[in-house]
């Protein structure tokens, strides 16, 4: 066994990922997507903010498919809307149909069933901690999806996963929480890819705290890869703004 960093062991061909892909990469594939939606930032913010975001914290029906003052105000299945990021990960990770992935706060992992329908064999698999959300997965995937928290063990061996992504989950976690997350996304996972909420200046920092609703991590697009290198995880990464 070899000691790569303080208090985790991992096997040498663990050591030797590490070393290759110190630090991973700063990315684009979700940002598109994102800012493709419009957003009243003051609004939300003067809209009795506090009970909303207690609500939104439950993270089932009221957050997905209630009303918008509570979270997604209505997140259904659109095809294709996914396709692009699931062709630009296939793409960028090499995966194929004998391929695995899973993706850590899955959602209703609309992204995982548009990767399913480009690499019909391909091993997806995804957990969250919304029982409305994987309920209202597709038929599909619904099977590979389990109730699961980010910040706990993955029921997983080490490598066990061609690619380990998660778009819009660390950023809710505690920063005491995010350290087993990300080493359990790096221990489970050949490759990685984690999205997340951020700022470049004090006018994206502002709307990111109207914006946001179950954020626990508020930290600038310099001090998440600090975050990244000091617990650990050596994968790509991408953060959205709010302009």
């Amino acid at each position: 066994m070899i000691l790569t960093y303080p208090g985790r062991l991992q096997h040498p061909e663990n050591k030797i990922k590490v070393l290759r892909n110190n630090m991973g990469k700063l990315v684009n594939y979700v940002t598109k997507l994102h800012q493709s939606t419009n957003r009243k930032y003051i609004d939300r913010m003067i809209d009795d903010k506090v009970d909303c975001m207690l609500k939104a914290k439950e993270y089932e029906f009221d957050y997905w498919d209630g009303d918008r003052r509570y979270g997604y105000g209505g997140y259904k299945y659109l095809a294709g809307r996914w396709k692009p990021v699931a062709e630009e990960l296939i793409k960028n990770y090499n995966l194929n149909n004998e391929s695995s992935i899973l993706d850590v706060g899955c959602g209703k992992a609309y992204l995982l069933h548009e990767i399913k329908l480009i690499l019909p064999k391909i091993k997806v698999v995804g957990f969250d901690i919304s029982k409305h959300g994987i309920a209202d997965a597709t038929d599909q995937i619904k099977d590979s999806l389990f109730i699961h928290r980010a910040q706990d063990p993955y029921p997983f061996k080490d490598n066990e996963f061609d690619l380990v992504i998660s778009l819009g989950c660390f950023h809710n976690l505690r920063i005491f929480e995010l350290e087993k997350a990300l080493s359990e996304t790096e221990r489970v996972g050949k490759q990685g890819y984690v999205m997340l909420e951020s700022y470049r200046n004090e006018l994206e920092q502002f709307n990111l705290q109207c914006w946001a609703l179950t954020c626990e991590s508020f930290f600038d697009h310099k001090e998440w890869p600090w975050i990244y290198e000091k617990f650990g995880y050596t994968g790509d990464y991408e953060f959205i703004y709010f302009e």
